[in-house]
């Protein structure tokens, strides 16, 4: 159900939802993504994890101390989607916009299933998402998307390995296993919800023309 006193077939924009792990370029693509619909005319907002300006920064500054239980951080989480559902997702829609969403809730359901929450318990949770318009999630293979993490940042994040895991000491096995599992999830997720999967073991150009003419198609089927 939708959030309250909004009706989803009332608004006029569409929401494109760009999922996946971090490093597999995510942020590259909306950003030419953004170039590509602006110049053709479209009004453009963007949106993303931990971008609340209510609960973005705490949950940052919370996560440094590498010590949230899971149920913290999902409910940290939660709040900050809700947060920018309400004031940013939902106007922009109103005003017709075409959001683009750097990840949604269904990163944030892949990362608690891995932790082992109850499934029913993230559909209450979730319950009044908004429906996207269309979900693409990148992905790679687990090892190039390592390499990708150490290219782009020289280390490993410790959630994002998944160390708060115990999947082992080392911080390179401990990633593989986690976005491993990661992706698992993903893929029951895209059989219940029915997201597009997207090969980014290909060049930028060649994901990019991917994504642009898939998006195309969404926006001609507008009315």
């Amino acid at each position: 159900m939708p959030p309250p006193g909004v009706d989803p077939a009332a608004l006029g924009g569409v929401l494109i939802v760009i999922e996946g792990p971090d490093s597999v370029g995510r942020s590259t693509h909306i950003r030419l993504l953004t170039e590509w619909l602006e110049h053709a005319g479209w009004a453009v907002a963007e949106v993303g994890l931990k971008r609340s300006p209510l609960v973005g920064p705490e949950l940052d500054r919370a996560q440094q101390g590498n010590t949230l239980s899971p149920r913290t951080m999902s409910l940290f989480y939660a709040s900050d989607f809700y947060d920018q559902l309400e004031n940013r997702i939902v106007p922009a829609l109103r005003a017709g916009y075409v959001v683009l969403a750097d990840r949604y809730i269904f990163t944030l359901m892949a990362r608690d299933l891995v932790r082992g929450a109850d499934p029913a318990w993230l559909d209450s949770l979730y319950s009044m998402a908004l429906v996207p318009d269309a979900v693409y999630c990148l992905t790679v293979s687990t090892r190039v998307l390592a390499r990708r993490a150490l290219a782009a940042h020289a280390g490993l994040d410790y959630w994002e390995s998944g160390m708060d895991l115990g999947l082992s000491r080392d911080w390179y096995t401990s990633f593989v296993l986690y976005q491993r599992r990661l992706r698992q999830e993903f893929r029951r997720l895209q059989a219940r919800y029915g997201f597009e999967m997207v090969n980014a073991n290909r060049g930028i150009a060649t994901i990019q023309h991917d994504l642009r003419a898939r998006i195309q198609s969404v926006l001609a089927a507008q009315p």
